[in-house]
């Protein structure tokens, strides 16, 4: 089976996946009910594949779609604040061919970066628990095994940090315990991806000055740096 046959069938099976009963009824209640500036739009209310370039060299991990955002539009980190403040981002750097992202269909394509995270459903309160992120993590674990030339991972909050840890672990990789703080840099082996640590770009960390624009930055600068090889 080459390359794009194997994407295209990880993404029709996650798709259609219902195996969390708690967010198969949170993310089909949110899609009928709707938030009232969204009551023209057709929700996409189902589990939201990854995005970007599948030929990539960085996967980026984030924590689960948003309830109305990617859970909306079909499209991670779209249509909500925390997209708008990674997009901005990965524009600035080059990995982003605009700086916003508001729907599929939009224009938006990635350039040498994958984005996509360890629960596909939109949870409640942005919470989904242990059991649904175990639940989810195979989807993961298989878009990594699809990527032909990976150098690096950007993960994006705490809980992102742990379970890919968790998740490469299972792969066979030896990690050890790691810290997680933002721009937290690691090379756990030999010919093994890097990883960078980012606090997420949610609105409570980014209207609280938590995460600022500059330590953003800061990250994908580094990640660039990285794939031009300017740094070691």
């Amino acid at each position: 089976m080459d390359n794009s046959r194997a994407w295209e069938l990880l993404e029709s099976e996650l798709i259609e996946c219902r195996q969390c009963q708690r967010l198969v009824a949170w993310r089909e209640e949110v899609a009928i009910k709707r938030r009232r500036a969204y009551l023209e739009w057709e929700y996409w209310g189902k589990p939201v594949p990854g995005f970007g370039d599948q030929q990539g060299e960085i996967l980026v991990v984030g924590l689960a779609p948003g309830a109305h955002g990617a859970n909306r539009t079909g499209r991670m980190f779209t249509g909500d604040g925390s997209g708008d403040f990674l997009y901005s981002a990965l524009h600035r750097v080059g990995f982003a061919s605009q700086p916003t992202s508001r729907h599929v269909g939009d224009g938006l394509f990635l350039n040498k970066i994958f984005i996509s995270a360890v629960c596909r459903c939109a949870p409640p309160g942005n919470k989904p628990t242990p059991d649904e992120i175990a639940n989810c993590l195979p989807y993961l674990y298989r878009e990594i095994d699809l990527f032909t030339n990976l150098m690096g991972i950007v993960v994006l909050g705490r809980i992102a940090f742990d379970n890919t840890l968790r998740l490469l672990r299972q792969k066979g990789h030896t990690i050890p315990n790691l810290d997680f703080a933002h721009g937290a840099f690691y090379r756990p082996e030999d010919g093994f991806p890097w990883i960078i640590a980012s606090y997420h770009p949610s609105r409570q960390n980014t209207q609280t000055g938590r995460l600022t624009v500059a330590m953003f930055d800061s990250i994908w600068a580094k990640a660039r740096d990285l794939l031009d090889g300017k740094l070691a």
